[in-house]
This record gives structure tokens, sequence and C-alpha cells, in this order.
């Protein structure tokens, strides 16, 4: 589960600022110039540019529902759809919280200038709080198949399958920021904000696995073992995620 979250986490990541952030840029005849785990350097940073990040973490999140879907429910690679899903999802709807209340970050950069201030913000506020609880329920249901086990037992092996994912990804991420070319102050508004902020339904989503209207027992829950693949992999892209990409690539 560990090796399965720092690939989950990093490719996220990747999808935000490369795909996202640097799509936008390139889309809209921006110059990409920097690449990091935690920041996008576009020569014409515009609305659709600050945008993409969330925009794509969305759209990646809907992807790999539909990737999840049509895989057997019992494998270790299901479990990292779902997982890449409930991440992408989290770390998009959350940004519009994150925005909305601390002012800073892609969102507030999206509405600097709009006014009435306090009403955009309220907006964001509002919309990220009732999309991140839509996005944690939905990630939930999604989980059913996977969990083996009645009553405490099913709870406990939720929480398994959602906590040490969300530890390990925090700190992976958390880990290549303190490399960003930029300064510290990105580690705990974007490394930390994202991981441990963003996807924090993780750490208390599996609480809710006492409501009734998530009451279910897959007959093939998942069973993950270590998978030397795995963690070969997790090794290579952590490698990359905090080695090259922790530093930034200048790309222009």
């Amino acid at each position: 589960m560990i090796a399965i979250a720092v690939v989950a986490y990093a490719i996220a990541d990747v999808v935000h600022e490369a795909l996202g952030h640097g799509g936008a840029c390139v889309l809209t005849g921006g110059q990409p110039r920097v690449l990091s785990t935690v920041h996008f350097e576009c020569s014409a940073d515009n609305q659709i540019v600050l945008a993409g990040g969330t925009i794509a973490n969305l759209i990646a999140g809907g992807v790999a529902w539909a990737i999840g879907r049509s895989a057997t429910r019992s494998t270790a690679g299901a479990y990292f759809w779902w997982l890449f899903m409930t991440v992408n999802l989290l770390q998009g709807a959350g940004y519009f919280l994150f925005s909305g209340v601390a002012n800073i970050g892609d969102w507030a950069g999206f509405i600097n200038g709009l006014e009435p201030v306090w009403a955009w913000r309220a907006a964001l506020t509002v919309i990220g709080a009732v999309l991140y609880t839509a996005c944690v329920w939905f990630a939930l249901r999604e989980l059913i198949p996977f969990i083996d086990g009645r009553g405490d037992e099913r709870v406990k092996y939720g929480r398994r399958l959602t906590v040490v994912p969300y530890v390990a990804g925090g700190i992976v991420s958390c880990l290549a920021g303190l490399f960003n070319p930029v300064g510290m102050l990105l580690v705990g508004i974007s490394a930390a904000a994202a991981s441990f902020g963003g996807t924090s339904g993780l750490a208390w989503m599996w609480q809710f696995l006492r409501n009734p209207q998530l009451a279910g027992v897959s007959p093939h829950a998942a069973v993950i073992t270590r998978s030397r693949p795995w963690i070969i992999s997790a090794v290579i892209v952590a490698a990359i995620f905090v080695g090259l990409l922790g530093r930034g690539v200048r790309l222009g």
C-alpha cells in the first residue's frame, strides 16, 4: 500500500503541475519555464493557467474511476486506480476550499481583482466544501468492493486502506517539496497543503463506514500483499519525483 501510495501521489502531482498548469500554458501561447513538484512557471500566467491544475486533477479523477471500474476489484492494480482517483478528486475539490479560506493558491490568484472579494472567497469556500464532501462520499462508496469483514473489523480494514496511503503520500510529497527551487514557504502552502491538507479526507473518511448507507461486504475483497513490481516502481518514481522534479526542471 505504501508503494502504491507513492506512485499515486507522485503522478497526481505531475498531473496538476505538468499536465494542468503546463498544458494550459502551452494552449494559451505561453512558454513553459520551470516545473517542480510544488510550482510551475509560465511566461504568461493567466486565469486559464491558474485553473488548469485543478481542472486536470478533476479530469484525471474521472478517468481513473472509469479505468478502475473495468478492473478486477480484488487486485492491487484496481486499488491503485481507486487511490489515484481519490487523491485527484480530493486535491481538486480541496483547492477551492483552501483558496477560499486562506486566500492563497491558484484560485486566490484566479479571483484576484474580482469584486467584491469577500463574495468570491465565500463562493469558493462553499463550492469547495460541498464538492469535497461529495468526493469523500463518492470515494467511500467506490471503496466498498475492496473491504472485507463486518462491524468494527470492516471499519478497521477500511481505515488501513485509507490512512496508510495518506501518511505515505503526504511524506513523499513534503520530502520532494523540501528541495524546491523557490523557497521553504512553498512546502507549507503547496506540498503539505496539497498532500496532507488536500487529501485529508483519507485520514478520516473510514469513520463513515459505520453508516448503514455504506453497508455491504464484498465477496472478493482486495488482498494487498507485498509486491516486488510495485516496490520497484515506487523506488523509481520516488527517485525521479524527489531527486529530479523536487529540485525543479528548467524547461526554457
